[in-house]
């Protein structure tokens, strides 16, 4: 959490972005060459501990560099390869699952180092994020780069760079708390600050325990209930899953900055309690062959409506809601939630599978319910926003009834022009 909250505001996003995959990438080689337990969980730990510092520095770094209308796109799309990962690792075990060898298993922890290597050699040939550049005093080069990244004509002096640097420069403190590694009252300090670490905290849970975590870490143990037991078939099925997810994920992200997040977030959580009913209803007898298909159907197109919603905000909600003063902070943190949620899974779910077989998905229908009632009522429509705007939003006294009331006038405004 630590690296993860420090390094991009002390040394900027870029940095923070090589240090982690360098440091993953020496995990994976001591897990690859392990030859003891202690020397593949420390391999292990740095490789997590990498990749918590790379992830969390990216999305920071794509909220503050995407255009207002495409940045949900933008970090759609980032998190969506989580599914990429989740097919090359599939896929390889696949292959080399047939293997009598050391390397049917250590070829895959290899792998990892190659996406790795790709953003240690080429991330400092992007440029930095202008509003970590303005908060270091750098403020030529961040209008420069806003220039050139959200301007027609790259003029730095157009009204839009304008626009864009005098929200910057009301927002960010030259010398603010984001310098303090040990500071983390900004998620806390103003009532504003503590509905965007709520927002933080909603995402962090009902994105592990909506029952994804469920099908992404036991689908074999649900394919075993459900009578598939050949393993080349089950690998083969759980590559299928990652395929389906990818596709949901890539859907959504390419539509949420059109129909909001709100809108999609209610629509996915409503439509995978649905499933989870059907599911339920289908599994709840032993010995049907063709009910046991139908409700692993079932399964892989949960996960695909699930990562039709889910995917994208998972990277997407926190990172603008968060103020910069609180971003790294608040993304780190979220890193935090986000595993603790995920013990749950880790350590929960095969008790309960082993106690209560079917029942549990009654248990997840049940939960998302709740999940529907409590996005209706607490999360705020952000599409279109710049991040400056969010705060602005965010500090309102009903900043769910706010957004929409601005929202609203901009779609009248709209359609008034249109002759």
């Amino acid at each position: 959490m630590i690296p993860a909250s420090y390094l991009p505001d002390r040394f900027g996003r870029r940095f923070s972005m090589f240090f982690g995959n360098a440091v993953l990438i020496v995990g994976a080689v001591i897990t690859a060459n392990a030859s003891n337990k202690g020397m593949f969980l420390g391999g292990r730990f740095l490789t997590g501990l990498g990749a918590a510092c790379a992830g969390a520095s990216a999305k920071s770094y794509l909220a503050e560099m995407a255009p207002a209308n495409h940045r949900g796109a933008y970090l759609g799309f980032l998190n969506s390869f989580y599914y990429i990962g989740q097919m090359s690792a599939t896929g390889m075990m696949v292959a080399t699952g047939k293997w009598s060898n050391d390397l049917s298993w250590r070829l895959p922890l290899y792998i990892q180092t190659v996406p790795a290597g790709i953003n240690v050699l080429f991330i400092f040939l992007c440029p930095e994020s202008p509003r970590w550049l303005y908060s270091v005093g750098k403020s030529d080069q961040a209008r420069l780069i806003l220039a050139n990244l959200h301007s027609r004509t790259r003029d730095i002096n157009s009204p839009l760079i304008d626009l864009e640097m005098e929200e910057i420069a009301e927002k960010i403190q030259v010398d603010g708390a984001d310098k303090r590694w040990w500071d983390f009252r900004p998620l806390f300090r103003t009532r504003a600050n503590r509905y965007s670490a709520y927002m933080v905290i909603l995402i962090g849970i009902f994105g592990q325990l909506s029952g994804n975590g469920l099908i992404t870490y036991f689908l074999p143990i649900l394919l075993n209930q459900a009578g598939i037991t050949n393993q080349t078939r089950v690998l083969t099925l759980n590559f299928v899953n990652s395929v389906t997810s990818y596709i949901g994920a890539l859907l959504g992200s390419f539509i949420i900055d059109r129909f909001g997040r709100r809108r999609i977030l209610l629509v996915a959580t409503s439509a995978v309690t649905v499933i989870l009913a059907i599911v339920s209803g289908l599994l709840s007898s032993d010995g049907n062959t063709m009910r046991a298909t139908a409700g692993i159907t079932f399964i892989f197109l949960f996960m695909v409506v699930f990562s039709f919603g889910w995917t994208p905000m998972q990277a997407l909600y926190p990172a603008e809601v968060l103020s910069y003063q609180a971003r790294a902070k608040g993304l780190a943190f979220l890193g935090v939630v986000t595993q603790l949620a995920s013990l749950i899974n880790t350590f929960g779910m095969p008790v309960a599978l082993e106690s209560l077989g079917w029942k549990v998905y009654l248990i997840f229908m049940c939960w998302d319910l709740f999940e529907v009632v409590v996005i209706y009522f607490f999360v705020v429509e952000t599409k279109g926003f710049t991040l400056e705007e969010i705060g602005e939003i965010f500090g309102q006294s009903n900043p769910k009834q706010f957004s929409s009331e601005l929202l609203r006038n901009a779609r009248q405004t709209r359609q008034a022009q249109v002759p």
